[in-house]
């Protein structure tokens, strides 16, 4: 995959996001606010006239104030490890108490050794700061990033941190056990390239892992006025045949689609059926094990009928291309 434009990394999964199992394991200094705030899935809340034992509560990690050379840091272990794209350092209401500057280093495990990411970068106060990071290697020969640093200079807070990229699976342990494999989970490098509509909902939801915790957890398009129907395309993480779909509808009691069908592609633009028009039931897993058997898959088109929302979808299948 090509790197996107620097505008476009914020559509690419965060790879530090909580619920994958992103965790802040370590900082230097956490005297105003923890650690654990930067990675939030939540955006960042001012409290007014809050205060604590320590100063005034924030919604972020803040260090005090250096009196001394250096600078703060925190360390991150990555939900899902991967090649990464680009960073946010979102300073929203740190206005006279943000860093000056940051960067960003990147290893493969814990002890490093540490590669820098991105540069020592101004940052600006109360904003959502973007740092693209390039890299020109093809995939198959990046760095697999396990954890960060995120350096701050000299000193200050930082309400959240976004470490946007793709996921680079450790296919060697995947495919060890034989079987069949969820060639669109998140987890494995499926990825939501496209879709119709997601006004409630985003679609890159369905790929998440785990059950939905609620409505607002998965897909979900406005009401259809008009002819057509809503669909989505998925990525595959790596090209394979499909074996089994799961599709499933939970917490959509009122707006579930009627009916769905799939398509399967080798290249993304020529589509096969995969699986024909079929009745869907409100708040319901769905299982389908009669699907048609095409070969070197690389993308699936999801089509609902006329319009709703899909908690999850599971695409299992035997892996048949090369880790891209």
């Amino acid at each position: 995959m090509s790197h996107p434009p620097s505008a476009d990394f914020t559509s690419l999964p965060d790879l530090a996001a909580e619920r994958l199992g992103g965790a802040v394991t370590e900082a230097n200094d956490e005297f105003f606010a923890p650690k654990e705030s930067l990675l939030k899935a939540s955006a960042a809340e001012w409290r007014e006239g809050v205060y604590t034992e320590r100063g005034k509560w924030m919604d972020g990690w803040e260090t005090r104030r250096r009196r001394e050379p250096g600078h703060d840091w925190a360390i991150i272990r990555l939900g899902l490890p991967g090649r990464i794209h680009g960073v946010v350092v979102d300073t929203a209401f740190f206005r006279g108490n943000y860093p000056e500057s940051c960067s960003i280093e990147g290893a493969e495990s814990a002890n490093g050794p540490w590669t820098e990411l991105l540069p020592k970068s101004p940052l600006k106060g109360d904003a959502r700061n973007l740092f693209p990071i390039h890299d020109s290697r093809p995939t198959t020969h990046a760095t697999r990033i396990t954890h960060i640093r995120l350096n701050i200079y000299p000193d200050g807070g930082v309400a959240r941190l976004r470490v946007h990229g793709e996921v680079m699976p450790d296919w060697d342990r995947l495919l060890a056990g034989g079987g069949w494999v969820d060639l669109a989970a998140l987890e494995n490098g499926g990825r939501v390239v496209e879709q119709s509509d997601m006004f409630f909902g985003h679609a890159a939801n369905m790929l998440q892992p785990g059950r939905s915790t609620h409505m607002g957890d998965g897909w979900e398009t406005k009401r259809r006025r008009g002819p057509g129907h809503d669909w989505a395309v998925i990525r595959l993480a790596r090209a394979g045949t499909i074996r089994r779909i799961e599709l499933d509808t939970d917490h959509f009691k009122g707006n579930a689609p009627g009916s769905c069908s799939l398509e399967a592609s080798t290249d993304g633009s020529r589509w096969t059926p995969l699986l024909g028009e079929s009745k869907l039931q409100p708040h319901a897993r769905h299982v389908f094990d009669q699907v048609n058997a095409v070969a070197e898959a690389t993308h699936v088109r999801l089509n609902i009928f006329p319009d709703g929302g899909v908690a999850r979808l599971r695409l299992f299948g035997t892996v048949t291309g090369p880790a891209r």
